[in-house]
């Protein structure tokens, strides 16, 4: 209703890492049910183990995903050809479905590189990339199809020629981000830089807690729009009392902005 396109299933903001396998069909299951066709929708499935990769691969395009993607394997530093291995054999296990390579090296720990992206480029089921790393220049450096990661740097990815922005803080707030997609589309740079300014005021009020972010931000939908999704998975950390507080100031920040700009 808020006029966002699409969902990124199971990612960051999804607890991907803390989820079995069964936990993640059922909630993938859950958002295909609820989107109905009126979304595009691509499902993380990355799992340490290649074999849980595809198994999840294979289940998201049963059930009909516009695309899949995929963080690099964690822990043990891989060499390249091991990680373009990796995803690989996932997107093999869903070979009628776009793949989108998920870049975020401050979490996963192996960063894509230019000879990496180069060899995952001969597999034609490979659309883009998501780019969560922080240096704007890789979205220029991965201009295949590019879709800015870091929400704090949305206007400077989008000047860069992403393509558009995947986030976890735009389910508090998608009608800040969509204003500020609509303006840099129009070349209105100033008018966007002002909303981004303003929406990273909010990210840093999210960070500000004892709590992890993704909890802050199910506190504020479930103060600001009434929607009750519980708490985060341990080993995450749930709210505690004085993060309350904190996601009221946050909710009050965003619905300000929403009246200040949209």
């Amino acid at each position: 209703d808020q006029g966002v396109k699409g969902v990124y299933v199971g990612g960051s903001s999804g607890e991907c890492i803390y989820q079995s396998v069964e936990d993640r069909k059922k909630t993938l299951e859950a958002v295909m049910d609820e989107a109905a066709g009126r979304l595009t929708v691509i499902a993380h499935v990355a799992c340490n183990k290649t074999r849980d990769s595809r198994i999840l691969a294979a289940h998201a395009q049963s059930l009909g995903v516009d695309g899949i993607a995929a963080i690099p394997p964690i822990y043990f530093k891989l060499p390249e050809y091991s990680a373009a291995g990796y995803w690989n054999d996932i997107s093999e296990a869903a070979p009628d479905t776009d793949f989108i390579i998920y870049n975020i090296p401050q979490l996963a720990g192996t960063a894509l590189t230019m000879s990496l992206l180069r060899t995952m480029l001969l597999n034609g089921r490979v659309a883009g990339v998501k780019n969560s790393s922080m240096p704007v220049q890789d979205i220029q450096m991965f201009k295949a199809e590019a879709i800015n990661g870091p929400d704090e740097q949305l206007v400077s990815g989008l000047a860069m020629g992403a393509d558009g922005g995947i986030g976890g803080t735009y389910g508090a707030m998608p009608e800040l981000f969509l204003k500020i997609y609509d303006l840099v589309s129009e070349n209105r740079m100033a008018e966007a830089r002002a909303i981004q300014y303003d929406a990273d005021e909010i990210i840093y009020k999210l960070c500000s807690g004892t709590c992890n972010m993704y909890a802050m931000i199910k506190e504020v939908l479930r103060v600001s729009r009434g929607i009750d999704i519980g708490g985060v998975r341990k080993p995450l950390t749930d709210l505690c009392d004085g993060d309350r507080a904190i996601a009221g100031e946050a909710a009050a920040m965003i619905e300000a902005a929403k009246e200040k700009y949209c």
